[in-house]
């Protein structure tokens, strides 16, 4: 059992319910962090963290969230914006999310980070990994794996948590 804390990147509320669970069963001690300048407008970015405290106080575990910027996030993804769903734009979107994970993990002192995107059943982990297997204290950790994703729905259904029906850049919301 491991008993080590963890920077948890987490994308939503209800992407964070399953990828929680896991670790605290495996014994990681997750520190939660809302790091999501890929989202289209500042409301929506407000609806996900208030839906993501709603988890951290099931959990009683700790949030640290990140200003909004999304004119940073623009300029990484410069001249991606017509690539479609699950392309370059979205492997670039991946190493933005993580960077920002890690500098965050080194800032605190912590030693291992991950992020929630991996239980989507929409994002390809192997492609997500890749964009932060060079990154120190990056841990590949796959939680659609052991029924991530359906155990996600369940438990944001339970908490009543206002589940997107987009990734969160304006890309996407029309892809």
């Amino acid at each position: 059992m491991i008993d080590e804390s963890i920077l948890v990147h987490c994308c939503c509320g209800p992407c964070s319910t399953a990828s929680i669970e896991r670790l605290l069963q495996e014994g990681w001690k997750p520190v939660l962090y809302f790091s999501n300048d890929n989202i289209d407008s500042e409301e929506e970015f407000e609806k996900r963290y208030e839906n993501l405290i709603i988890v951290a106080e099931k959990y009683n575990l700790r949030v640290i969230k990140k200003s909004y910027d999304h004119s940073s996030w623009r300029e990484f993804v410069k001249g991606l914006e017509q690539e479609k769903e699950h392309g370059k734009r979205c492997v670039k979107c991946f190493r933005y999310n993580l960077l920002e994970a890690s500098k965050m993990a080194e800032s605190l002192g912590i030693k291992h980070f991950c992020t929630t995107l991996t239980v989507s059943r929409f994002k390809n982990s192997f492609v997500i990994f890749s964009q932060g297997e060079d990154l120190p204290g990056f841990e590949k950790i796959d939680f659609k794996k052991k029924d991530g994703f359906a155990i996600s729905c369940k438990l944001a259904n339970e908490l009543g948590l206002y589940r997107q029906q987009y990734c969160g850049c304006e890309f996407s919301k029309n892809s």
